[in-house]
């Protein structure tokens, strides 16, 4: 009962609300909730159905708890509270395992059953909610965060496999975490845990072919606006405060341009760079705020505001996670949360709709022009050329010189590469031989379950988006909302990732979401007299910090003379002592350049975690 305790309270930000907890001699359940919907006491939990048979603890929202609870009252079954909690719970005991078809919303959520002495646990389709799970031969433990696990006082031992993934991906994909033994269940599957058995079985999942739509471009746009509208008002269904997320981009800007229509005063959000105006979108935000007549926040920060907030995010995160835009959510979560409790946002849309650097240039791949095809060759060229995300020029270099290297590669290995921020050989000499010689086995089966709907003799670009929704959106996008909103008990909730957004997505041709000239095609068209005629005068904007300045100035001395220390990494036995030394050398010096940002990132925050979790 005290690890339990202590593992719960570890993810007291989650949920500030209440702290619950369930006890036999069994089975262990905590809880911590964040009130959403019902506020009242009757929907904490643990929960337990009225025959004290069932007790459930769930993370998440189910949109479409009413409809199911009409469905449920009809059957019979009376209910005790206002909650979504309460119709997961009964869906279930009604409908077993497929329960889960008939749910629209994101949640991870576990159902014990007393009489059976089994556990039913689930995540929703797409990975929007996290669920890490460690079986051994005596327990099977399981929680939202990986620390909450580590509160058992399991043993610590590196996954080598994991590590070598993160410094390719900048982040660790399911089922991989990077504690040997810890897991994560991937998202559109549920386990059952009876006695010592345990099963794992997937109930959702894409197509892994491709499907048509028939009927014609405006007819898809007539139902993409339906389908998208009824998403967002589905998620308008709250009992506190409410707002969205608004950057100046597309996708925010269409979630936020439908709420608007459905929510008097909607309350929109942004942040703003005071320091790096290549990156500060505030002024198509503001245009878009007053376009739809909402109650537009911008919160206007400086490189020292964003770096203020660095090391208690660089505390919290339990696992390595490379990917630096977590800083700018974390503040734009952590000052939202002042105003709001929930908050929609456009992600997914990317992912759906080809809105990425890589989609555009797959297309060019699928397509070569003479331009491309220039571009392609030159790669000697622009291996000596100063690149960065940092600004227009060197991001421009960062990108020929990546197409160049992905343009010689098949269709998978080159999936692979675009969804990698360093090369193999990079990593092979950053890591020892004993890192870098990894289970060839492991890695390379989890390589091909992610590039599998990739088609080695007929590459498209649905293709690509389908190892998308499988491998950066759960594992990268949704992990960095997820984790870094609710380190700040913000929800964040994913219109484009209902499922039938989902579904109508990968049912339109590549032309309707990609050509030579527009990314996102249809859905800018679909929204256009929705939204501001400059919005779609712009490019697309990444959400950017300065690191580059930061490793040459604040934090060059920590970087050097301790998390990059050559005793140091010499007593880890991880790094190549050599490569970390030209890294080093690379933020010293009058002339020096900082090569690699997003690889010196990926160091700085696997060493903090190295120190925190490791050292002692």
């Amino acid at each position: 009962m005290i690890n339990l305790a202590k593992a719960t309270e570890t993810l007291s930000n989650r949920g500030p609300d209440h702290q619950g907890l369930f006890n036999n001699e069994f089975v262990g359940l905590g809880h911590r909730r964040l009130s959403v919907l019902d506020t009242s006491e009757s929907a904490n939990q643990p929960m337990k159905d009225s025959s004290g048979r069932y007790t459930i603890i769930y993370n998440g929202e189910v949109y479409n708890f009413k409809e199911l609870k009409q469905d449920l009252v009809g059957k019979g079954v009376n209910f005790y509270s206002e909650s979504d909690t309460e119709v997961v719970l009964q869906m279930f005991i009604q409908y077993g395992r497929s329960c889960l078809d008939k749910f629209n919303g994101f949640f991870a959520f576990a159902v014990y059953d007393e009489k059976e002495h089994s556990l039913f646990l689930a995540r929703d389709r797409y990975g929007i909610k996290p669920l890490y799970y460690l079986h051994d031969r005596d327990k099977v433990l399981f929680a939202s965060e990986l620390k909450s696990i580590l509160q058992y006082g399991v043993n610590k031992t590196l996954n080598h496999n994991a590590l070598y993934v993160y410094f390719h991906l900048t982040y660790i994909p399911s089922p991989w975490s990077i504690i040997e033994g810890v897991k994560k269940l991937p998202p559109g599957h549920y386990m059952v845990v009876k006695g010592e058995e345990v099963s794992i079985k997937d109930y959702y999942s894409l197509p892994s072919h491709e499907t048509s739509f028939w009927g014609g471009y405006d007819k898809a746009k007539n139902q993409l606006v339906e389908l998208v509208e009824g998403a967002v008002t589905n998620r308008l269904v709250s009992d506190v405060p409410l707002g969205t997320f608004l950057s100046g981009g597309i996708d925010s800007s269409i979630v936020s341009a439908v709420a608007a229509r459905h929510v008097d005063h909607l309350n929109t959000f942004s942040i703003g760079y005071k320091d790096e105006p290549f990156f500060d979108e505030t002024p198509y935000a503001n245009a878009v705020a007053r376009h739809i007549g909402s109650e537009h926040t911008v919160f206007s920060l400086s490189n020292n505001d964003l770096y203020s907030h660095v090391f208690d995010l660089l505390d919290y995160t339990d696992e390595p996670f490379g990917d630096s835009s977590s800083i700018a959510v974390n503040i734009l979560s952590q000052q939202t949360k002042k105003h709001v409790t929930v908050v929609l946002s456009g992600d997914g849309a990317d992912e759906l709709f080809a809105g990425y650097n890589k989609h555009a240039a797959m297309e060019r791949i699928l397509h070569q022009t003479i331009r491309s095809k220039i571009a392609g060759s030159l790669g000697p060229l622009w291996k000596f050329m100063p690149s960065s995300r940092n600004g227009p020029i060197s991001n421009k270099f960062r990108q020929l010189k990546k197409f160049s290297e992905v343009s010689s590669l098949h269709p998978k290995d080159q999936y692979w590469r675009l969804a990698s921020w360093q090369a193999s050989s990079l990593v092979d000499e950053l890591l020892l031989p004993v890192l870098s010689e990894v289970d060839e086995e492991a890695y390379f089966g989890l390589k091909q379950s992610y590039t599998s709907v990739v088609d080695d003799a007929k590459t498209s670009i649905t293709q690509m988006l389908l190892a998308d929704m499988n491998l950066v959106l759960p594992n990268d996008m949704l992990t960095k909302v997820d984790r870094y909103s609710m380190i700040n008990s913000l929800e964040v909730r994913v219109p484009f990732l209902d499922h039938r957004v989902v579904e109508c997505a990968f049912s339109l041709p590549d032309e309707y979401k990609i050509n030579k000239s527009m990314r996102k095609c249809i859905l800018k068209d679909s929204f256009r007299d929705w939204l501001p005629a400059e919005l779609y005068q712009r490019s697309k904007k990444g959400f950017e910090v300065p690191l580059n300045k930061w490793f040459r100035g604040e934090m060059q001395s920590m970087i050097c003379h301790d998390l990059l220390n050559d005793d140091f990494v010499r007593s880890q036995g991880i790094f190549n002592p050599g490569v970390i030394k030209k890294l080093r050398n690379g933020l010293t010096g009058r002339f020096s350049t900082v090569r690699n940002t997003s690889l010196i990132w990926s160091l700085v925050v696997f060493q903090w975690w190295w120190k925190k979790y490791f050292a002692n």
